[in-house]
């Protein structure tokens, strides 16, 4: 039986607190995803068992609906039909939810904004790394080719220029122009400064003496917490000059000085002190994963899906972005992420195996082959954390599997990677294979003793979407049609409307309703041909007749305020269908009249037109 697009909406609509209670909207090619701005008027229990919904979950500020390829983008044109929101991208709705997000949540969520963009770039050219390395060892002469030097080329250039790329991704999150951005990058890796992996007791570098202050001459090769928070004042220093740099000089004035000021705060502070911290994060990390036994290891496999879940685990890459720049040239953190990745595939395959209500299964089952390959979200949110104690067992298998790839240690070429694509990247395959049935294994077992399925109970029905009320008074008719009462109250004639505009005929003739609700309806079946900004107003057209519905007199300087218009340009609308709902007590606090205005605005066109309620 086909889906019911309309219904799924409707229900989707009445569980989330109404379409007033949506902050944006988009969605992906599978989920719909949700802002809300009060999350207690979400019904989350009905939500999960309404027809055409396979799951949801939360997920950085979030709300977001499992509905599936090809039937999702047909149910979010039915939401926002049914909800009057307004169509956003994935990009607005992460936006609006990072909005929601506190402060300490925004400041560890950075790196990954500024990390994930560049995956792709090093993820090819860690695998290209793996690739080239194991070629070299299973071919000896290759090593001595120009095959291995053109390829071991292509696969560090990434690497090597890091710091650009790291700069030009900072730039467009801290809202900064992206070659400026470069330009800092550039600046820090710049070949007339000394290769900060060449310095040692006996090769310093040299250094510039500006009168009050000496800089080292040394790049920052492997670095990316001083290239962030460079390009953060970059971005800072730019977006004030544009605002109190006059316009005709803004074009030479604004970018020489920021990247003047940011070179020398870079090569003065920032670079000197940063570095050195985040050379202490970077042996810190290494010392828990080397150093502890593998107790370190086994704690950070065991709280890694945590930050998962809330979205943080993306912070990791500056530490494997520098484990792979630095010294070590290694990433150990990869096999505890992929530990911790795997056990959740694990816990979520024991659940779709055993669990017996197809709904879950059909969920479930994609779900933990999205986590072997190394995306566990859906996995995550969609049934482990939902049930908590498959994401126990998985926690539980992760620790392990993270502990034996410590104890053997594994490392990685590449990061962004984990679960079976890892194979690609990893040091030692066998050994790594053994990480990952550890993981998944005793996840499975654990989830498979712990948890049992609930026996299905009762769900609250969602509630019917609101019946439509047809207006059943005319208040204007001609030959073309009749126009119906759109809102409750006392029909007079238009020249009493309390407004010289209006009264006078010059925007059509029509009536004036002295309200008793606050609701306002479609006059007609037709289509929605303008909607005011400020809400208060729309524009309704057909059969040739050009409707003007404006509530109050003067309100458009309200500003909205005390208006939410459900409807936008374009709908086609329905006799009794709500557009506009208002607040008469704003309205008159605010010092206007609340008379709302039905004028035919092209009267003159048509023919027989009467007007007064009948």
């Amino acid at each position: 039986m086909a889906l019911d697009y309309r219904k799924c909406a409707e229900e989707i609509a009445a569980n989330i607190g109404g379409g007033s209670n949506v902050i944006s909207a988009a969605h992906c090619a599978t989920r719909l995803r949700l802002v809300i701005a009060d999350n207690s008027k979400v019904n989350k229990e009905v939500l999960e068992n309404i027809d055409g919904v396979k799951g949801m979950f939360e997920s950085n500020g979030q709300l977001q609906l499992i509905i599936g390829t090809g039937t999702v983008n047909k149910v979010y044109d039915e939401f926002l039909a049914v909800t009057g929101a307004s169509a956003a991208t994935k990009a607005d709705v992460k936006a609006a939810a990072a909005s929601k997000m506190p402060l300490w949540k925004k400041i560890l969520k950075t790196p990954g904004d500024v990390f994930v963009p560049i995956l792709p770039a090093i993820v090819a050219s860690g695998l290209m790394m793996g690739l080239v390395e194991a070629l070299a060892k299973a071919i000896p002469s290759f090593a001595d080719s120009g095959w291995f030097g053109f390829l071991d080329l292509v696969a560090n250039t990434a690497f090597a220029l890091l710091p650009i790329l790291v700069a030009v991704s900072a730039a467009r999150v801290f809202g900064g122009n992206i070659y400026l951005g470069a330009v800092i990058g550039m600046m820090m890796v710049h070949p007339g400064l000394m290769n900060a992996w060449t310095v040692s007791p006996t090769n310093q570098p040299a250094v510039w003496n500006l009168g009050i202050v000496k800089i080292a001459q040394v790049g920052y090769q492997g670095h990316v917490i001083p290239v962030i928070l460079a390009v953060l004042l970059m971005s800072t220093i730019e977006k004030w000059l544009h605002k109190k740099v006059p316009e005709m000089i803004d074009l030479f004035v604004t970018p020489l000085v920021t990247v003047l000021v940011t070179a020398f705060a870079t090569f003065v502070v920032i670079g000197p002190i940063f570095s050195v911290l985040e050379n202490w994060v970077l042996k810190g990390a290494e010392w828990l994963v080397t150093s502890t036994g593998g107790i370190g290891a086994l704690i950070m496999g065991a709280l890694y899906p945590w930050t998962v879940v809330m979205g943080l685990h993306h912070m990791y890459n500056v530490i494997e972005a520098g484990m792979l720049s630095g010294a070590l040239g290694l990433n150990i953190w990869m096999p505890i992420a992929s530990a911790a990745n795997f056990a959740q595939f694990g816990a979520c395959l024991a659940v779709a195996v055993k669990c017996k209500n197809a709904k879950l299964k059909s969920v479930a089952l994609p779900s933990s082959l999205s986590a072997s390959l190394g995306i566990t979200e859906p996995a995550i949110f969609g049934v482990n954390f939902r049930f908590m104690k498959p994401f126990i067992a998985g926690v539980i298998g992760g620790a392990v599997g993270a502990l034996f790839g410590s104890l053997t240690h594994l490392g990685a070429t590449t990061y962004g990677v984990t679960g079976i694509p890892g194979l690609l990247a990893i040091n030692n395959i066998p050994i790594y294979c053994i990480e990952l049935l550890i993981s998944a294994g005793i996840a499975f077992a654990v989830t498979t003793v712990i948890w049992k399925e609930d026996a299905p109970k009762a769900v609250p029905a969602a509630p019917a979407p609101a019946k439509i009320e047809v207006p059943t008074t005319s208040v204007i008719r001609c030959a073309n049609g009749k126009v119906l009462q759109p809102v409750k109250g006392n029909v007079i004639p238009y020249d009493q409307i309390p407004d010289n505009t209006f009264a006078s005929g010059v925007l059509g003739v029509g009536v004036g309703i002295q309200p008793t609700d606050e609701v306002v309806v479609a006059p007609f079946d037709g289509e929605i041909t303008s909607v005011a900004e400020s809400k208060h107003a729309v524009g309704v057209a057909a059969n040739d007749m050009e409707l003007l519905i404006h509530v109050g007199v003067d309100t458009v300087a309200m500003n909205g305020d005390g208006f939410d218009c459900l409807v936008k340009e374009g709908d086609q609308v329905k006799a009794g269908q709500p557009l506009i709902r208002f607040s008469r007590e704003k309205i008159k606090a605010a010092g206007y009249s609340d008379t709302v205005a039905v004028l035919l605005t092209n009267s003159d066109d048509l023919d027989g037109v009467e007007y007064g309620a009948k």
